[in-house]
């Protein structure tokens, strides 16, 4: 495959989101081992004039063509449905909600909440039982049964969900099992995130980079078998592969990066990565852009881009442009990798582009090239 020397998408950041991210509480009830979030132990709710801030700010956006709001933790659930319920208000009709879940709190009650919003639901779920062993309470119990009792709930009731697993060790044979396994699940989506070093999480997420590789091309073997779910990461490799060969991939980036403006508990924001909410640097403070308590979230978003960490952030996204290859797949990937791998956002390579950017496009790629020498 030839890769074009250089790229077009991705200059700059939108002023004009296609989500927001809202933390309705900060408390989390597992305390997983590679969770990022530094105040899950903490009950710091959203207050509703919060969501009614961010529901004045979005309107615009959302009135212009299907807009977003995912309601991301701590745990969600966790701040109970009358709460939140009080949150999804200010909103009306002219959004889509989202929810990443645990699962572990879904319940009958839930699940009719569920409905009566068309709440899309996404829950966390690192496959079988012992490839759940991050995934605790703060006791240390294990807690698989809870979330494949939500999971249960969840069928019972006929509401589609999506899922999203996180792998630690790709070693070979774990791509098939983990397949396998959604696939018995009945989830319509399956998105894989390899570990990552941030937040909180200090472990190392460095591997072989022929095992990732080799992960990556066992799992599309695995989907090839039975394509009945959609697989977040592969179809999207496969859509930019297809766009190279035709000669158009330049064109599948968007112009400008979206914001993905995170609003925390108190009304705070950060653009770019959720995963930087609630940290400090000497440098540039707290990440924040703004509150929308005291802003309007068009105004926090027109004047944000360029400035302090993100415009160093930028000038990274710049190197990548000039210098990757891979520039064109993944536009440069995330800030919080940059930051929480190497202290900065002018850095390129990160162990997460590598893992879930580079090796990736090169599995996809393996198993193409094997099953074409297989069919000659």
């Amino acid at each position: 495959m030839t890769m074009a020397a250089t790229w077009s998408g991705m200059r700059g950041v939108s002023a004009e989101p296609g989500y927001v991210v809202m933390q309705p509480t900060t408390l989390c009830n597992l305390a997983c081992d590679y969770c990022y979030l530094p105040f899950r132990r903490e009950n710091r709710k959203m207050p509703v004039a919060v969501a009614q801030a961010v529901a004045d700010g979005v309107a615009g956006f959302a009135r212009t063509g299907r807009f977003s709001v995912v309601w991301h933790g701590g745990e969600p659930l966790a701040a109970g449905r009358a709460h939140l319920a009080a949150l999804f208000a200010p909103f009306g009709d002219g959004v889509e909600h989202h929810i990443q879940t645990n699962a572990t709190l879904i319940d009958d009650e839930w699940c009719a909440f569920f409905t009566e919003h068309d709440v899309r639901v996404s829950v966390s779920v690192d496959g079988p039982r012992d490839r759940n062993g991050d995934r605790v309470d703060w006791a240390g119990r294990p807690a698989y049964d809870l979330i494949a009792r939500g999971i249960g709930r969840l069928r019972a009731h006929g509401i589609p969900f999506s899922t999203l697993c996180v792998v630690s060790d790709p070693r070979s044979g774990v791509a098939s099992e983990l397949y396998e396994y959604f696939l018995g699940l009945g989830c319509e989506v399956l998105g894989i995130n390899m570990e990552e070093t941030e937040g909180v999480n200090t472990r190392l997420n460095r591997h072989d980079p022929a095992v990732v590789s080799a992960f990556w091309a066992e799992l599309v073997t695995a989907w090839r078998r039975n394509p009945r779910i959609h697989l977040r990461e592969v179809e999207w490799t496969l859509r930019y592969a297809a766009a190279v060969l035709d000669g158009n991939a330049d064109e599948l980036l968007p112009r400008q990066l979206d914001p993905i403006p995170t609003i925390a508990h108190d009304g705070s924001v950060v653009l770019l990565s959720p995963e930087l909410a609630g940290f400090h640097d000497p440098r540039y403070g707290d990440f924040t852009s703004g509150n929308v308590l005291t802003t309007p979230l068009p105004e926090i978003l027109a004047g944000a881009a360029g400035t302090g960490w993100i415009a160093e952030f930028l000038r990274g996204i710049e190197d990548c442009r000039n210098t990757c290859p891979y520039f064109g797949f993944c536009g440069g990937a995330h800030a919080a990798n940059r930051y929480f791998e190497h202290g900065r956002f002018d850095v390129t390579v990160t162990n997460h582009c590598l893992n879930s950017k580079i090796r990736l496009l090169e599995g996809v790629l393996d198993h193409a090239r094997d099953h074409e020498a297989t069919a000659v």
